[in-house]
């Protein structure tokens, strides 16, 4: 049992660690290559932040574990809303102002539901992760036409603020980073799926709860980071943006990469626990993002972080 979790530990520090390196290589060498600021930061950061989802999904997946695999995709959804915004929105209150968010909150709705009835009939086919991977391709180039349309947005500004801190670096060291990192991506990965299936026999629970709490909590630590460093800043519809993204990432890239690779079983508790979960954190998100100045205060942090402890009680009683 020491080994798997020794595994585990090292693992999701490595899998942090080399995705910030990927994340700092891939946006120096988009900019020595004349790529726009915006684009950098929706596209490679977007991507960056989620890499840890979809490079465990899918060496889950080549692996034959589905429950890490999709655990790790909804348990980091349930994990940004109830955990990670929570916690940012009690050490300082989010209000969305930006119109972009307010557009992709209904766009993650509605991507939920189109995810719940797929997994309906208890598996993720090849055909449900193309349609998945089509929905996500029309998505980014979306947002990408978006984004360079409304200049004047508040998130575009966070954005850019946000990406002016970058410090320069030579294009051969970039280049070294992102294959580094994307080397250390994939070994972390490994290591940290390696573990998780190890701890689960030990403790004789599915392979998915494991998936829906540590793999999932340890690879969502990236978008915790950045939505606490935004919010400090006053980046506010960046802390929000960051969790936004990443749950329409893993939704769509993380379960249709993952499903492309080998299609999944999907046992009847994913719809009628976790997706149920996610599903409901999702309307709520949309709820507080709509609601009065569009503000998520302390005391909706509050209900965010007592839905978290119930959802895991919740899941590690009907585990056990």
């Amino acid at each position: 049992m020491i080994f798997p979790s020794l595994a585990i530990i090292a693992g999701l520090l490595l899998l942090i660690w080399s995705a910030d390196r990927f994340v700092d290589g891939a946006a120096a060498v988009a900019r020595h290559f004349g790529m726009p600021q915006l684009l950098i930061g929706i596209v490679i950061i977007g991507f960056g932040t989620s890499a840890p989802e979809m490079i465990v999904s899918a060496i889950s997946a080549v692996n034959n574990n589905p429950g890490i695999a999709l655990g790790n995709a909804y348990g980091s959804n349930i994990t940004n809303i109830a955990l990670i915004l929570g916690c940012t929105a009690l050490i300082s209150p989010l209000a969305v102002n930006s119109q972009v968010l307010k557009l992709e909150l209904p766009i993650l709705l509605l991507i939920t539901a189109i995810s719940a009835y797929l997994i309906y009939d208890g598996e993720v086919s090849r055909s449900d992760a193309v349609i998945l991977l089509l929905i996500f391709a029309i998505y980014m180039s979306w947002t990408v036409w978006h984004g360079l349309t409304q200049k004047s947005d508040t998130l575009v500004g966070d954005l850019q603020e946000h990406l002016s801190t970058r410090e320069y670096m030579p294009l051969i060291v970039s280049i070294l980073w992102v294959l580094v990192g994307l080397i250390l991506l994939i070994g972390s990965s490994q290591l940290l799926v390696w573990g998780a299936v190890e701890m689960a026999k030990y403790f004789g629970i599915s392979d998915l709860v494991i998936g829906l709490t540590i793999v999932a909590v340890g690879t969502s630590l990236p978008e915790l980071a950045s939505s606490l460093m935004a919010a400090r800043k006053g980046e506010v519809d960046l802390a929000v943006g960051n969790i936004i993204g990443s749950n329409l990432f893993n939704t769509l890239a993380v379960v249709g990469i993952a499903g492309a690779i080998s299609p999944m079983h999907v046992g009847q508790e994913v719809f009628s626990r976790d997706m149920l979960v996610m599903s409901a954190l999702t309307v709520l998100l949309l709820i507080f993002g709509f609601g009065k100045k569009g503000e998520i205060n302390r005391l909706k942090g509050l209900i965010f972080l007592l839905a978290y402890i119930g959802y895991n009680t919740w899941l590690f009683n009907t585990a056990i």
